[in-house]
This record gives C-alpha cells, sequence and structure tokens, in this order.
C-alpha cells in the first residue's frame, strides 16, 4: 500500500501533524509513506521515522506556478497512490490531492473543493476552543484510527546529528557551561498578530538575569527580524552590567533551533513555529498568546512535561483570524504584561527544577503541567 500525506505551508502546523503520521504508520505498518510538503517546513519531517519519503515542493509565485505545480502532478499521479490524506484543505493542496487520481482521497468538506476528495470530513467554518492536533486528527476517522492521546502520539521532531554538534560548538563558545541555566527567547513571529512588543522582552529578559545569575538568555529570532533581534539584545545590555548573560548567537535553522531548545531549560515565545519546535523537545514551554488560544496550539506532548501559556484574557475579538486588527492597537498582545511572563518563567522553572529532582531520586510527580494564565 502506498500513502501520501500533504501539508504545505507552515511550520507548527506541519509540527501538528506529526501524532497523525506516527498513527497511520501505526494503522498501516507496511505501508509505504510519502509527505508532501514546502521548503521552509521540510526540515521537521525529514528524519521522521515514520516516513518512507519526503516530496519537497517549492512554492512560486506568479505564472510560474503552473508549470510547476502541473510537472509535481503528473509526478504524483504516477506514483499510483492508494490513498492520499490532504491536511491543509487548500486550494493547492486539494486540487494536488485530486490529481494524484488515488481511490481514496481524504480531505475536508470545503465548499468548492470537497468534490475533489472521495472521503470529505466536516470542518467548521468558525474557529473551534479545539487543538490544531485534533482537528487534523478528524480526517484519520474515516480509517478507523481512535482519537489522539498527547501521552502516546506528542509532536516530534528528530534530532539531526549534524545540527547538535554545530550547536554544541557554538554554545562552547558563547561560554555555556553545565552551571549556567540556558534560557532561549524567541523575539520574532511570521505576522504582527502574534509579535509582543520589543520592550516587553527587554524587560522580561532584564528579570530574568537579575533573578539569577546563573542564568544565560539566548535570543534568537528568524531571518527577517535579525535587527529587531540585535536591538532587543543591546538593550538589555544597556540595562544590565554583565553582557555575558546575554547570548548572540546569530540565527539557527530548524534544526540547529531544535538542538538548542532540547539543550535549554526553558523557551519562551509566541505562537509560532518556534514555539512547537520547542514541544518536540522536553525543554519547558512559556507560550505567549496574543489572537490565539492556548487550547487550540498549546504544546501537544506529555503533560508531565512543564508548559506554561500566558494570555490577556477574554477580548470580544478574540480569537480572530488575523487578518485585520478590528482595535487597531493589537491589544490581545499590548496587554500582557511582562511582569506576568516573568512570573511564568519562574514557576515553569521551579516546577523544572522539582521534575528533575523527583525524576533524580526515582519518586514519581503529580504535577501535570499546562496550566493557564492571564496577564
Amino acid at each position: 500500500m502506498t500513502i501520501l500525506l500533504i501539508r504545505p505551508r507552515l511550520i507548527g502546523d506541519v509540527v501538528f501533524t506529526t501524532p497523525a503520521v506516527r498513527a497511520v504508520r501505526r494503522r498501516f505498518p507496511d505501508a509505504w509513506i510519502s509527505y508532501l510538503v514546502e521548503p521552509e517546513a521540510a526540515a521537521v519531517v525529514q528524519a521522521n521515522p515514520n516516513l518512507n519519503e519526503i516530496i519537497v515542493a517549492p512554492r512560486r509565485g506568479g505564472w510560474h506556478r503552473v508549470p510547476a505545480d502541473l510537472a509535481l502532478a503528473r509526478r504524483l499521479r504516477a506514483r499510483r497512490f492508494d490513498l492520499v490524506i490532504d491536511f491543509h484543505g487548500g486550494p493547492r493542496s486539494s486540487w494536488l490531492a485530486w490529481a494524484t487520481g488515488a481511490p481514496q482521497r481524504i480531505g475536508y468538506d470545503v465548499a468548492g473543493r470537497g468534490w475533489m476528495y472521495t472521503t470529505r470530513v466536516h470542518r467548521p467554518k468558525h474557529l473551534r476552543p479545539r487543538h490544531s492536533v485534533q482537528n487534523q486528527w478528524d480526517l484519520l476517522a474515516p480509517l478507523g484510527i481512535d482519537p489522539p492521546d498527547p501521552r502516546r502520539d506528542a509532536t516530534e521532531m528528530a534530532e539531526d546529528a549534524t545540527a547538535a554538534e554545530a550547536v554544541d560548538a557554538r554554545l562552547a563558545e558563547a561560554g555555556i557551561r553545565a552551571s549556567h541555566q540556558l534560557v532561549v527567547i524567541h523575539v520574532s513571529a511570521g505576522n504582527p498578530f502574534r509579535r509582543w512588543p520589543a520592550v516587553a522582552f527587554v524587560e522580561l529578559a532584564v528579570g530574568l538575569v537579575r533573578n539569577d545569575p546563573a542564568r544565560r538568555i539566548a535570543v534568537t529570532s528568524g531571518p527577517s527580524d535579525a535587527a529587531a533581534r540585535q536591538d532587543i539584545i543591546e538593550a538589555v545590555r544597556r540595562q544590565f552590567a554583565r553582557p555575558d548573560a546575554i547570548l548572540d548567537c546569530g540565527e539557527f535553522d530548524l534544526g540547529e533551533l531544535r538542538s538548542l531548545l532540547a539543550r535549554a531549560a526553558l523557551y519562551i515565545g509566541g505562537d509560532s513555529g518556534p514555539l512547537h519546535i520547542a514541544s518536540t523537545t522536553p525543554v519547558a514551554i512559556v507560550g505567549i498568546y496574543g489572537p490565539t488560544l492556548p487550547v487550540r496550539s498549546q504544546p501537544w506532548r506529555d503533560p508531565a512535561l512543564i508548559s506554561e501559556a500566558v494570555d490577556c484574557g477574554a477580548l470580544p475579538c478574540r480569537p480572530c483570524e488575523q487578518r485585520h486588527c478590528v482595535p487597531g492597537d493589537y491589544r490581545c498582545l499590548t496587554g500582557i504584561e511582562p511582569a506576568a511572563v516573568l512570573a511564568a518563567a519562574e514557576r515553569a522553572l521551579e516546577r523544572q527544577r522539582a521534575l528533575t529532582m523527583s525524576a533524580s531520586t526515582g519518586r514519581s510527580t503529580t504535577d501535570t503541567g499546562g496550566r493557564s494564565r492571564r496577564a
């Protein structure tokens, strides 16, 4: 049996399919399973042990996309897949699913595109207070696959050995030792609807290093926000007399970021791809949620691992589709105080310390994590 899974676009959404990938492998242990993904998120699934093949499909703009997608469709059709699951449901992915000619094509019953699938799954038009992993898992129900359990089916991303070596070298060069407590703060996001103010990140970082001299703060960002990252680092160093506590390790690709987070004590960042990469490691996490809800996109992993969520509370415009800020001031983000995030960080680190001590002494812990805190 040959199976094609389709999930283009965003890093976090690809991470959220990895529990379903494992479930498909469990249901069809001898199948050849291919995964179609765009280049930006390919590293997430590149070494996934449940996949046989990664098909990277670049997303081209303008008229160039037409011949490229036609050529891709011909390639997919020639493979004669038995089953296709489209986890996206967008125009391109649904058309590619249809173009395979697979006898069973599972996708969402989206207006104008549902006819491209042989098996259609209902998807509400409005945002639901339900995790994205569960929403995508709905597509597995026609295959007789049981509902997801984060203890059994956590998100995953395999560590790359080359990336791990590179990160170890960069941390050693930055003076990080075993006695240090490494905190990673990611200061950018893919759109302004998920970007916490820079001044808030500065206040947070200053508070963290003042509270514990053994802490080292690695500030990370996407390539487009490198200048903003540097501004935040310099602002923290101006306010704090120990510049060695704030690290500028440059940019990390996805594989390197995953290795960095696996070596950290805590990750802090908005609801974006890096937060979901963090969820594939045991690192303690503090998520900052603006227009999105923690219940939809908080880490999907063993609840015994430490996760804290900080948001601004209920707003009439929240959650939103992130296309237009109705109030115009992004109050869902600007309303989150640095003190609230700092408090969540200290809680997470203390809980992580208690969990580590409990594990080292062989005792079990009843702390299940995942608490949500409002600013």
